[in-house]
């Protein structure tokens, strides 16, 4: 039996649920619907047009309907009158292929057909900016290299303390909260959990942070490359696979400690990292952050080469620890759902082609990448991504020719929008363009 929201509201005096969904651009859409309407909505979901969000459809398309899932409901630690459900979408009785939580759950359930779960955490990095976006919030936030930095951390000791406090009453376990690599950027880490959770929680975290951010007078932004000269917004997901107890990719016997599986996973990911970049880097402006020249602080802290290595943070995939492997390809723009749907397809493709990630690389990537020219390098433009996107055989395979033709439709607009105005070049300014589109990705 499902949760009964009407009665869980009843008993947590919630008066409001947000039914919210995310469009392919990652966008949080939603309908705020009082608690006498929530068992209709929970039955039959709340109507949307698709066609005034960035899913691939017209206004002569029948409604779509947000289901939400009670077992995703949080009740929001600043405002407990509300409860904040995640959806999926429906139309026409069937779910809507495009939608990005039906793709992950659909990658979940080809996974489990082999008795596997994956199991994940994310690692979001934001920018506190000023209220137009033109500089970072704290003016003596200065140092050249301000990772760490206790003081400029303490200053914005109200904010944080308050989103970390939401996350240990929602029962995250949020566990390390630091100053990032660029003046005015933070991260604060969680707890892994299977991946659904987690992609729920990473769509709620960005909420949460603009939202509270907003209430303290300031402005938070998860968009990769903000300013030109400063480290950019990273999203790196931790990656396991688990039957019912066991962690599948630990093998104490590997130097690694990574097993034969996880090593075909992890080959999955090399071979598919190039048109996956079209979902795990979906901006124009994310193309500042991947083959960056170095920063302020020294390095861009992002990889430009498909490779993978040891504990080594100069490559696409680390190995930080036993057992599982982190992935430091994404960027802050990207959909929650699509990060981990896309590493569940590529990790399948591994596994069914028994990949082989070849020998790992110890290297200073960002140093010695010229001893390796035969190394493939990640895409340089996103254009690059999603030409690579339409040719790849095997993503169509694992999502749909009908979905992926429909999110390279609507980012080949997106790109023809920006060409209209403005032309892109690592090496000049961070553009209006990016700033309007993709301060509040």
């Amino acid at each position: 039996m499902p949760k009964n929201l009407f009665k869980i509201a009843q008993t947590k005096k919630i008066k409001y649920f947000l039914i919210s969904f995310v469009d392919l651009f990652g966008v949080l859409r939603s309908k705020l619907v009082p608690t006498q309407a929530i068992s209709e909505m929970q039955k039959n979901g709340a109507g949307f047009a698709g066609f005034a969000t960035w899913l691939d459809m017209t206004p002569a398309d029948t409604d779509m309907f947000a289901i939400p899932d009670p077992d995703s409901l949080i009740q929001l630690p600043w405002n407990k009158e509300v409860g904040w459900l995640a959806s999926d979408l429906w139309m026409d009785g069937k779910p809507v292929k495009a939608s990005p939580r039906v793709m992950l759950k659909n990658q979940i359930k080809k996974l489990g057909s082999k008795n596997l779960k994956m199991k994940s955490g994310v690692e979001c990095e934001y920018f506190l900016i000023s209220q137009d976006g033109t500089s970072i919030a704290d003016p003596r936030d200065i140092q050249s290299k301000p990772c760490y930095d206790q003081s400029a951390l303490m200053r914005r000791y109200d904010l944080i303390k308050e989103i970390c406090d939401s996350m240990i009453t929602m029962g995250w376990g949020p566990y390390q909260n630091d100053h990032e690599d660029a003046n005015g950027q933070f991260e604060m880490n969680w707890n892994y959990d299977d991946c659904l959770i987690t992609a729920d929680r990473h769509v709620f975290f960005k909420y949460m942070v603009k939202t509270l951010a907003e209430k303290h007078g300031l402005r938070a932004t998860f968009m990769p490359k903000p300013f030109q000269n400063l480290t950019g917004n990273g999203c790196h997901a931790h990656v396991s696979l688990w039957d019912d107890k066991t962690n599948k990719f630990l093998d104490s016997n590997d130097r690694y400690g990574l097993s034969k599986l996880a090593y075909n996973f992890l080959g999955g990911l090399i071979k598919l990292a190039k048109p996956l970049s079209a979902f795990f880097n979906p901006t124009i402006n994310s193309y500042r952050r991947i083959n960056a020249p170095p920063t302020k602080s020294g390095a861009s802290w992002s990889p430009s080469s498909i490779s993978y290595t040891g504990n080594n943070r100069t490559h696409m995939i680390r190995i930080p620890d036993a057992g599982r492997f982190e992935l430091r390809l994404m960027d802050g723009s990207v959909n929650p759902y699509l990060l981990q749907a896309g590493v569940i397809a590529a990790g399948l493709y591994g596994m069914s082609n028994k990949s082989d990630p070849g020998e790992p690389l110890n290297c200073n990537m960002y140093t010695d990448y010229e001893k390796y020219p035969d190394l493939e390098k990640l895409p340089d433009e996103v254009e690059d991504a999603i030409y690579n996107l339409d040719d790849s055989k095997e993503i169509r395979e694992c999502f749909g020719d009908e979905v992926i033709n429909s999110y390279i439709k609507l980012k080949k607009n997106e790109i023809n929008d920006f060409n209209k105005t403005e032309s892109f070049n690592k090496e000049d300014p961070v553009t209006e363009w990016e700033k309007n589109n993709t301060l509040d990705c």
